[in-house]
């Protein structure tokens, strides 16, 4: 008879079911989970320990000031949570050889500084702290990057409690949506979060015994190619930088404009560019080694279809949108002249828009590869929609109905079934909260954040509506289709003239969806690691709030105390504070919330033919989700995902060419052929590589940061240049003139 043991989340746990193999019906039904997720689970461990706590906090606390307070530089730096995954190891295992192992006692309740040794599940734990940490400072800094628009840019006196308001409840916001769909997105077997695999493979790797005697265990593979990463990316991080991308085509042609627009791997199409740099292989796309082969096909072809077709037909045959005006890839604004566009020549003192001055200035240009770019986010959205609707419509219904009857399941969601489940009203609550206190910043500081209330509530629904979908393609295949131009471009026509109406819808309505994608990442972690619900609730609320308050107080003391930040035209010529991260949001907000998409792609708007991607982004979907139900017996059609396939251009620009190539050719090798040919080699090693190529890179870019970059001791030579294609920028249409290229007559 199987014996029970009590849990820390007050559950309890058959043993015969955590220490005994799936049964062939519990099997999950995807083949890299089966081959990388641990079918166990040891409940006796204690999670939610004072070293759980005590590294925890201090990891996100540590993570979010370095992330906020370097995101403001001219090189702005981001710092990953795998630094403290890593770091945190070694104090762990300090902690518990060293701290005093007697109980004490604080109302009533019983706890001791050391329970025994440091375990995996308190690894976990801090590093979810830790995470909460660089998805508040880490990336575009997305809360605060509104927050520095408005006092740096628009010189608004904001009260810092509204500020907090901002921050806390786009972030708890999320969280809120992430555990009304948790039985969407983490129960099902089939909702696998690729990008989880490589931290459950070092979580491993770091915890787990191995054998010696079949070849190197995982932790000696991880320490041996950190280390190479660590001494390599010295080379293109500060010895040698053009190794991040070899443009030999602008070696081969120095004097045409032509070969370096095609062979340029910074500001061109990047044929035959390549990159040797694991920062610029990951940078956009996330790891390839992570990403499953189908999806990896999927961004392939429909890379190569809008690079090498769409885009050189549009620039060299058609000319569309005036395209030889400017340079074929950039991000950034140009006049009729192809000079770059001055925003602060159409604003008022008052930051409006300045409409005579825009008029007598002239309208605003894109690049042609930008603005097919912003066109095809336009499809992306709505093909997302559709492409989940009809493959996955029937599931997600299914799900919802299991959910109150019971569903089959697989054998890590049976194993979490034996802890305390969080209850949905705890979610529903911080949701509903969230959503008051937005409601009544709305009208308390109504003139500061120029959003409506209905706006808000418009842009909540928004959010609801994407997060389901969104969630669907990230957790099946690691690529997640933004919609931020979308939500930009709704709230321009309903507000026109309100660029921080624009920036707080863009911030309720899509980063509060990235938010509640990054929990459930988190979530699905927990749960192949089986972690008790209760204690991963604790752990993202705290973090969520500790981060929040953190993040805020950095920018704030920095925005008061540091003169002139982001004031290029103010600033010493050496200062590094010129926030280049927050003047594209700056940019963006001129371009969504002032000049508004009614003046692009309204009637009579250069750009108005790319709304009609809005509908053949619905259609395309269509007839592949038919072919898939005629020809059941193909099971390749239904992997045919137009989203995903959208997605291979994405990000374009910043994203360049060459990162997108590069990161198709590395997943291809190792998730198709060392998949396919050296399965046992990719099971035991291939989510490894990954971590120890991240962990290197990120050791080796902090090290030059703060040792070398931050004190100016900066190389200069042949190698340390860009591309060496100077051409790559320049206009061919006769009669332009650019500074430092041939006028065409």
């Amino acid at each position: 008879m199987a014996s029970s043991t009590k849990n820390e989340a007050g559950g309890r746990t058959d043993s015969s079911t955590t220490n005994g193999k799936a049964e062939d019906g519990e099997r999950t039904p995807v083949e890299e989970v089966a081959l990388v997720v641990p079918e166990t689970d040891d409940p006796t461990l204690p999670v939610m320990t004072f070293r759980a706590w005590f590294l925890g906090i201090i990891s996100c606390v540590l993570l979010i000031f370095l992330n906020t307070f370097f995101t403001y530089r001219t090189q702005p730096l981001t710092i990953s949570a795998i630094l403290m995954q890593i770091a945190v190891l070694p104090i762990g295992k300090f902690m518990a050889s060293t701290l005093p192992r007697r109980e004490f006692k604080i109302l009533g309740r019983g706890f001791s500084l050391n329970p025994g040794p440091f375990n995996i599940k308190e690894h976990v734990i801090i590093t979810v702290f830790a995470n909460c940490g660089v998805s508040y400072g880490g990336g575009d800094a997305y809360s605060i990057g509104a927050i520095t628009v408005m006092k740096a840019y628009y010189k608004q006196s904001l009260n810092f409690l509204c500020g907090l308001l901002i921050v806390l409840t786009t972030q708890i916001l999320g969280y809120g949506w992430a555990g009304m769909l948790r039985k969407y997105l983490v129960e099902p077997a089939e909702m696998w979060w690729p990008s989880n695999l490589a931290q459950v493979s070092l979580f491993r790797a770091l915890h787990e015994k191995e054998s010696k005697s079949k070849g190197m265990t995982r932790m000696q593979f991880f320490l041996l190619f950190m280390v190479a990463s660590f001494l390599y990316y010295a080379l293109p991080g500060y010895l040698f930088p053009i190794l991040t991308f070899f443009s030999w085509v602008c070696w081969a042609w120095p004097h045409s404009i032509t070969a370096q627009q095609i062979g340029s791997g910074y500001h061109g199409l990047g044929v035959g560019a390549f990159t040797l740099d694991w920062a610029g292989i990951s940078a956009y796309h996330g790891s390839p080694l992570v990403s499953p082969w189908f999806s990896i096909l999927n961004v392939g072809a429909g890379f190569i279809m809008f690079i090498y077709i769409i885009v050189p037909l549009c620039y060299w045959k058609f000319n569309t949108f005036d395209a030889q005006k400017f340079p074929i890839f950039s991000n950034q604004l140009f006049t009729s002249t192809g000079h770059k566009y001055d925003t602060t020549r159409i604003l008022t003192p008052h930051y409006d828009l300045n409409v005579a001055a825009y008029n007598s200035y002239g309208k605003l240009y894109l690049s042609p590869l930008f603005a097919l770019s912003i066109g095809s986010g336009f499809a992306r959205f709505t093909a997302t929609l559709t492409h989940v609707a009809l493959f996955h419509g029937r599931d997600i219904l299914k799900q919802s109905k299991s959910a109150i009857h019971g569903a089959k399941m697989d054998i890590h969601a049976r194993l979490m079934k034996n802890y305390k489940q969080v209850p949905e009203w705890w979610f529903l609550v911080l949701l509903l909260g969230s959503i008051a206190l937005s409601i009544i910043m709305c009208l308390v500081w109504k003139e500061d954040v120029q959003l409506p209330w209905w706006g808000m509530l418009f842009a909540f629904g928004l959010a609801w509506i994407v997060t389901l979908p969104i969630g669907v393609i990230q957790a099946t295949t690691n690529q997640q289709p933004g919609y931020d131009i979308i939500a930009q471009f709704i709230i321009g026509y309903v507000l026109p003239g309100k660029p921080i109406a624009n920036l707080l819808f863009k911030i309720y309505g899509r980063i509060s969806t990235i938010h509640a994608l990054s929990f459930l990442a988190d979530l699905k972690l927990g749960h192949y690691m089986k972690i008790p619900p209760r204690c991963m609730y604790t752990a993202q609320l705290v973090g969520t709030i500790v981060a929040g308050t953190v993040n805020l107080a950095v920018c704030w003391w920095m925005l008061g105390n540091i003169e002139n930040i982001c004031d290029v035209e103010a600033l010493h010529p050496d200062s590094p504070w010129t926030c280049p991260k927050f003047r594209v949001t700056f940019d963006a907000s001129v371009i969504w919330g002032l000049i508004g998409p009614r003046r692009l792609f309204g009637p009579g708007g250069l750009y108005r033919n790319l709304v009609w991607l809005f509908l053949i982004g619905a259609v395309l979907p269509v007839p592949i989700w038919v072919m898939s139900r005629v020809f059941p017996e193909k099971k390749w059609i239904p992997l045919i995902n137009i989203p995903v396939i959208s997605y291979g251009f994405a990000g374009m620009p910043p994203a360049t060419p060459t990162n997108i190539a590069s990161w198709l050719i590395t997943g291809a090798i190792f998730n198709y052929f060392v998949f396919r040919f050296h399965k046992r080699w990719w099971q035991k090693y291939n989510y490894v590589l990954s971590a120890a190529l991240d962990a290197g890179t990120a050791f080796m870019g902090v090290l030059i940061f703060f040792a070398l970059q931050n004190e100016h001791h900066d190389l200069k030579w042949w190698g340390t240049k860009l591309d060496h294609c100077p051409l790559a920028t320049c206009p061919t249409q006769p009669g332009i003139d650019v500074e430092g290229c041939p006028v065409f007559q």
